[in-house]
């Protein structure tokens, strides 16, 4: 009888072993596959639905090429710009923002798409700042942000 109890214990203590290393292994595995990255909801503004707060900073950074992110009314948008451009034709689009947690933090990864003008195109002869700016469904800024470009051909 005795040994029948520890029988019966050993086979517990190892299936219990066992359902911690699945959990285990399992938290693990969804960590690496998922890397701590998130991806950002966001919708992209007509001219119309741009925040007066935007417009009125947004003169200070529209002769560089970047991202920033800026809270308005509690809501977190993100601008990219492309900088001066000698004429039309210039685009820049988000194609996706990602959160990334470093550490206690997290930064914004914004993957933007730019377009070129093609040769002969006709295009306004006027100097531009092409830019685009979303509305996006985070709660908090970023400490940082990262932009990362490819062109459209």
């Amino acid at each position: 009888m005795e040994k029948a109890k520890n029988i019966i214990n050993k086979k517990n203590v190892i299936v219990t072993v066992v359902i911690i290393l699945v959990l285990v292994s399992g938290t693990m595995a969804f960590k690496h596959f998922t890397d701590g990255t998130n991806s950002v909801k966001f919708e992209t503004l007509s001219e119309k639905g741009i925040p007066q707060k935007i417009k009125d900073i947004l003169p200070r950074y529209k002769n560089l090429e970047r991202a920033l992110a800026c809270k308005v009314d509690g809501e977190i948008f993100v601008v990219v710009t492309r900088g001066e451009k000698p004429t039309g034709g210039y685009t820049v689009n988000i194609d996706k923002i990602e959160k990334v947690k470093e550490e206690d933090k997290y930064k914004l990864v914004v993957y933007a798409e730019y377009s070129d003008p093609k040769p002969g195109e006709v295009v306004t002869q006027a100097v531009t700042y092409p830019y685009t700016i979303v509305k996006t469904n985070l709660n908090e800024l970023p400490y940082r942000i990262e932009l990362k470009t490819k062109y459209n051909d």
